[in-house]
């Protein structure tokens, strides 16, 4: 009767263990399937050390601003605009992916980028703004955006932040896209 009762405790333990594991994997994909989207409505660009440094995820982005680093990457060697070489911060759920990764998908021109982007390109002690894809290919083509409001030292650490605006829009300070900033920047 002992053998018999600790055989069931055994096997009780060794399906809990099994069990547990099985159970949290059913609950993130429940997660990802509630919360599954595209990920197209922000991309953040950092160019640092002749690196284009490109995230999808905030919470990534704002982890590379803090240390420099992030733990999981694709890097290609010199495919950037103008010979940089261009590094994908990827979160560790998208870390051994091959195809689909928002950033990638979006820089390449394969995925459209959500009506609401929000964009941030930092470069040179300025980080630049956007809420227009177009105006954000523009800036990574050419370094510029023909119209444009500056707010000097209204960034997180005094940066000089330079909000894109269009032909339209020019003439009408961007309250929406500034609030959105500034909410960014304020957990």
């Amino acid at each position: 009767m002992t053998k018999f009762l600790t055989v069931l405790i055994a096997i009780g333990i060794i399906s809990g263990c099994t069990e547990a594991p099985v159970q949290q994997a059913k609950t993130e994909a429940e997660t990802s399937t509630i919360h599954n989207h595209l990920n197209n409505d922000d991309l953040y660009v950092v160019y640092q050390e002749g690196r284009m440094n490109i995230f999808y995820d905030a919470k990534l982005y704002k982890g590379f601003l803090e240390i420099g680093e992030t733990p999981f990457r694709k890097t290609f060697i010199g495919i950037g605009p103008k010979g940089e070489t261009i590094m994908y911060g990827l979160t560790k759920k998208d870390k051994k992916k091959l195809t689909g990764i928002p950033s990638l998908e979006m820089m390449e021109g394969r995925m459209k980028p959500a009506d609401n982007f929000y964009g941030e390109i930092r470069k040179d002690g300025r980080i630049n703004v956007f809420n227009n894809w177009e105006l954000f290919k523009k800036y990574l083509a050419h370094g510029e955006v023909p119209y444009r409001l500056t707010d000097i030292g209204a960034g997180p650490k005094g940066e000089t932040v330079v909000y894109a605006l269009t032909k339209e829009t020019k003439k009408k300070r961007p309250e929406d896209l500034m609030t959105k900033f500034k909410a960014f920047y304020a957990h």
